[in-house]
């Protein structure tokens, strides 16, 4: 068996402290931190080493090295923590090599990458790892969560080291608890584990084309290498990391931004022929006389903000057309008094929670359509202009009998909608060009070292 391109090394530090393990999720946090940023700008690089790949078959070696790092940054602080609590010794604050710290990480840096599989492997090809590493660590290594406000295509890293894992590192503290001593078969059991969702988030971070085996190696040492690789790291340096994540964090933002702009966009092509955007139906229903919602005030500046916002308002009932009207409250409240009907206290658009709060009482004494105080009425459809003032809401049957059933749409103008559409756009452009530009400055600023030079042949 040949030896993988990724390779995960440690070592187990014995003795080790019996109730350190409990803290040790709050001495990380300054680590976890840090690697939070990281890993915005390990997923932005990732997605400009994609098309590299795509369209040159190789991955720029600096975008490599700093990748390889964030892995590497990660590795430590996940033995140190809940990936194995191994060891005691605080993890180092660095991207690059640490080869006296107990866990290791090296990744060899492939010359050549196929172009064909880049457009497959993360997803398809390593479809069956996925399985494998969620049972595991939970998806741990690599989370593919659309519900993250901070994914970028659904990937991101997280740090809660779960499933088998967390499993057998909680048994290993308690055996460290009470006796002292971390059992060495969970540690190489864990040891493997670790390797094999390494490997699988390096492959599926496009590092390399060779598939990861299915193969649980356990222990803290893999197979021994054949050749030692050619590959000398670039260096990253504090302000190549510093422009790196700024860039990324930028770059992120502007991808934030163009999805909100894509959204907006297309709720605004949705509105109607008379310019309205609207909600879905809601059902709405009552065996009393009336329908009203809660008291809307609307005073101060908040009425230029509404105009501004809203614009004008539209109520709509489907079915029989029924009587809709706008009045202050305390018209309505004096109305209503004595009649029975249901205020609608929470309405839910699209979840179809509808909550109500009954009103006991008789019947009104004449229908709503020969009052006087309305401010907009309608039948089936009512459309309001913003009006500073407390304000309430009314469906009825316009005879004022009893049982009001009817499913409701609001609908508003919206007049702020193509203005974003348009800042957003060109707000994407400059988070992006910033952020591309930042990113390549910070490659710029990586430092290639020399290559050893080769050691002279001894004379005969």
């Amino acid at each position: 068996m040949s030896a993988y391109p990724v390779r995960v090394e440690a070592r187990l530090e014995e003795p080790l402290n019996r109730g350190l393990w409990i803290v040790k999720w709050l001495l990380a946090i300054p680590h976890y931190i840090v690697l939070s940023l990281l890993w915005v700008a390990f997923a932005i690089l990732t997605v400009i080493a994609f098309f590299a790949i795509l369209f040159t078959g190789r991955y720029p070696r600096a975008l490599f090295d700093f990748n390889v790092g964030v892995l590497r940054w990660t590795w430590r602080v996940a033995y140190y923590t809940y990936g194995a609590l191994a060891t005691d010794r605080y993890p180092p604050f660095t991207l690059g090599p640490a080869p006296d710290y107990p866990a290791t990480l090296e990744i060899d840096y492939p010359e050549r990458l196929s172009r064909g599989l880049v457009l497959v492997k993360w997803w398809l090809l390593a479809i069956p790892h996925y399985l494998v590493v969620g049972l595991f660590s939970s998806g741990s290594a690599i989370s593919w969560r659309g519900d993250s406000p901070d994914a970028i295509g659904g990937m991101f890293y997280t740090l809660d080291w779960g499933g088998l894992i967390g499993l057998l590192v909680l048994v290993a503290a308690l055996a460290l608890l009470f006796t002292g001593r971390y059992p060495h078969g969970l540690y190489d059991f864990v040891m493997g584990m670790n390797r094999w969702s390494l490997r699988v988030a390096a492959y599926a971070s496009l590092m390399t084309d060779a598939y990861p085996p299915f193969r649980l190696e356990q222990g803290g040492h893999e197979l021994p290498r054949m050749d030692k690789p050619a590959h000398v790291p670039v260096r990253h340096g504090a302000a190549s990391v510093v422009t790196i994540v700024l860039g990324s964090l930028l770059a992120f933002a502007g991808l934030a931004s163009a999805a909100t702009a894509a959204g907006v966009t297309l709720l605004d092509r949705t509105r109607d022929s008379g310019g309205f955007v609207g909600t879905s139906a809601e059902h709405v229903g009552t065996s009393t006389y009336a329908l009203t919602t809660e008291q809307v005030t609307i005073a101060g500046q908040n009425v230029r903000f509404l105009r501004q916002s809203v614009g004008r308002v539209r109520i709509e009932t489907t079915g029989r057309p029924l009587f809709i009207g706008i009045a202050r409250e305390s018209d309505v409240g004096a109305y209503l008094r004595g009649v029975a009907h249901e205020r609608i206290a929470r309405l839910a658009y699209p979840s179809g929670d509808v909550t109500y709060d009954r009103y006991p009482g008789a019947a009104p004494a004449s229908p709503p359509g020969e009052q006087t105080f309305w401010a907009a009425t309608g039948s089936g459809s009512l459309t309001w202009d913003i009006q500073p003032g407390d304000w309430a809401a009314v469906i009825m049957n316009a005879d004022g009998t009893a049982g009001v059933t009817t499913d409701v749409t609001v609908a508003a103008t919206l007049p702020w909608l193509g203005g974003l559409a348009t800042g957003l756009v060109i707000a994407t452009i400059v988070l992006l060009a910033a952020g591309v530009g930042l990113v390549l400055v910070g490659i710029r600023l990586a430092v290639t070292p020399d290559p050893e030079p080769a050691q002279p042949t001894p004379a005969r």
